[in-house]
């Protein structure tokens, strides 16, 4: 009896083993799909002139160099559009969770006549594509421009408005994200406090607010990085009144052959094509650099107040 459980242990561990085994080649197979465009987009970066130019050059540089990355720094215009792509996506991320976190809040402590509707009138609004919602947005803003007697078109405050009224980039996810976590705090919690004489205000700042670090983190992040990636509302309405950086990588191509026409680069295609992916890499490393420092405060703020049960 003895060999034999000891023969089956055995091959229970050769199992989990090889069950391990299986788990860490497709992790590392998935990883790799999402790794190898940023991985090529770094060798790419680095390669000199020369390496980019030889066919027999293909993931590690011959000739190690920085000047793509000066070349495309200097035609994104990088200090000015890094500087304002910040401000701006911070601005309006700091608006919709605000404005996403009132209105999750309200949604899930209060019943009012038509809530249900409204709920689904906010998740219509994420179903209707963007260009079809465009239309109306715009004419309504050309309306209020002409009523007011200046320019809203054309300037930044149509898409900031738009953040404060709950129709920024995917508000309807971050309202839904706040309205399911603030479902899962008790409303005994609620109750306690009022009955203290704390008013609904007291409530969502003292009790909501407290308790949902980790979501006002995780909303904050997907705001920042959606509005940064943002350029089809942004190229409508703001157009170019700010510099910002997505856009000019949109513009790349365009502001390459003007700076290449000055005399100052080189057209060629593939001399082009890693100007591209160092002014790519250009425009996502802030949002990494973000990541990687949201995640951790993430993981800190569902460690301290993830726990909302009572």
């Amino acid at each position: 009896m003895t060999k034999i459980k000891l023969t089956k242990i055995a091959r229970a561990k050769k199992f989990h083993t090889f069950l391990k085994l299986c788990i860490y080649f497709v992790l590392i197979c998935i990883s790799y799909v999402y790794l190898e465009p940023i991985l090529r987009m770094i060798s790419m970066t680095l390669m000199s002139t020369k390496d980019v130019i030889d066919p027999s050059v293909d993931w590690l540089p011959k000739n190690p160099s920085l000047s793509n990355l000066k070349v495309a720094g200097t035609v994104l215009d990088l200090k000015k559009t890094l500087v304002n792509s910040v401000w701006f996506s911070a601005l309006l991320a700091c608006a919709q969770t605000i404005v996403s976190a009132l209105t999750g809040f309200a949604l899930s402590r209060y019943n009012f006549k038509f809530k249900k509707l409204w709920i689904i009138m906010i998740i219509l609004a994420f179903i209707i594509p963007v260009p079809l919602l465009m239309i109306p947005r715009l004419m309504l803003f050309i309306s209020a421009q002409n009523l007011l007697g200046f320019n809203l078109i054309g300037t930044p405050i149509p898409q900031i408005l738009m953040a404060l009224l709950g129709q920024g980039v995917n508000s309807t996810i971050l309202i839904l994200i706040f309205y399911n976590f603030f479902n899962l705090i008790p409303y005994s919690l609620d109750e306690a406090a009022m009955i203290d004489g704390a008013s609904p205000w007291q409530v969502f700042v003292q009790i909501g607010m407290k308790l949902s670090v980790s979501t006002v983190l995780v909303v904050f992040l997907f705001s920042f990085v959606w509005n940064w990636n943002e350029t089809y509302i942004t190229g409508t309405l703001v157009r170019n009144s700010i510099e910002l950086l997505p856009s000019k990588l949109n513009m790349f191509d365009s502001a390459f052959k003007t700076y290449a026409a000055a005399g100052r680069g080189n057209a060629e295609f593939r001399i082009n094509e890693a100007y591209k992916m160092s002014a790519t890499l250009l425009s996502i490393t802030p949002l990494l650099i973000l990541y990687g420092f949201v995640q951790k405060r993430f993981i800190q703020g569902i460690e301290n107040t993830g726990i909302t049960g009572e």
